[in-house]
């Protein structure tokens, strides 16, 4: 949690202009090339789900995507290397944040478009299946998603095939700048998905300790062959929309509340009295989570830029002209 709050907070700092250490250009630009959704507030999701997580599991993200990125193993310095445009980052520069992707590690990429991630998700866990494998998909997704399409789609196909996917709401409150709940009938995600058979755990989402063993409960049924899960957690977007939105719409009183909720601070009380988890820990893991900042930051900035020729690889072609 304490690594994707630092980058968030590093990255949100550069798409904006920044301050010198979170990569300021020297005439002020922002250095992040292209919208950032951050999911500040959200990190106990990711964090809590993917420690269950092996190199052989899948994921799929959303646009909110860099916490699911850290939270499987994936690179930071080649995350913000793409959200530089460098040609160090994973997509060469050329994806940006709503596209990062680490198959190396598994995660089969954020997306730009809402609900997209569900039938991707649910495409990888057939395949699973149909080569017996033992390992399974994880689908993250906004409470947005759910009034969307594919989310149908998504749910029904993963239920009548008994896919091993657990499909993970990320219940923030927010749909872009409209609140979600005067426009979504019903109880949410979960009832949703209960209504079509789906087993479903609806969990406190920014009590990392609950995220973390609601999704060892769901995972395991899910390992066994059971069929999809879905896990509703309920959390909140602390920041607006997209990084320079500043969220002039919400409530200042629901944001002051949700503030109360911030994860990493109840980590810290809850880890108050255990061993290992003294202050000077909790210290010792921000001061690293940083120090690894910094580094990808320095990284991304010295990396080199495409060369013009990338702009014309992997792109696909219709048959309808020639690159030349």
């Amino acid at each position: 949690m304490a690594r994707i709050r630092a980058f968030e907070n590093a990255a949100e700092a550069a798409s904006q202009g920044g301050v010198s250490a979170y990569g300021k250009s020297a005439d002020g630009h922002a250095k992040v090339r292209g919208p950032l959704h951050l999911s500040t507030g959200q990190e106990a999701v990711p964090a809590g789900v993917c420690v269950h997580l092996g190199p052989k599991d899948y994921i799929t993200s959303t646009h909110r995507g860099h916490g699911h990125t850290l939270a499987k193993g994936a690179s930071m310095e080649r995350m913000m290397g793409e959200l530089f445009g460098k040609a160090s980052g994973f997509n060469g520069g050329k994806g940006g944040s709503m596209h990062i992707a680490d198959f190396s590690v598994g995660m089969l990429g954020a997306n730009g478009v809402v609900a997209a991630g569900l039938p991707i998700a649910v495409g990888a866990a057939h395949a699973q299946k149909l080569l017996g494998r033992d390992d399974v998909t994880v689908c993250f997704f906004g409470d947005g998603a759910i009034n969307r399409g594919p989310f149908l789609e998504a749910l029904n196909w993963a239920q009548v095939f008994r896919l091993p996917v657990l499909f993970v709401c990320e219940d923030n409150r927010w749909s872009a700048t409209t609140a979600s709940g005067p426009m979504t009938a019903g109880e949410g995600a979960s009832e949703r998905a209960q209504a079509m058979g789906i087993e479903s755990m609806r969990v406190d989402g920014n009590d990392v300790m609950a995220v973390h063993q609601a999704a060892l409960d769901l995972l395991l049924a899910v390992r066994s062959g059971a069929g999809p899960r879905l896990l509703h957690a309920i959390t909140y977007r602390v920041k607006g929309h997209v990084s320079v939105d500043l969220a002039a719409y919400r409530d200042p009183d629901e944001l002051a509340a949700a503030l109360l909720t911030d994860p990493l601070l109840r980590a810290r009380k809850m880890g108050q009295g255990l061993p290992g988890c003294e202050s000077l820990a909790f210290d010792a893991m921000d001061a690293q989570a940083q120090a690894e900042v910094a580094s990808a930051l320095a990284s991304a900035e010295a990396a080199p830029w495409p060369e013009a020729v990338s702009a014309f690889t992997d792109i696909q072609t219709t048959g309808a002209g020639t690159w030349h």
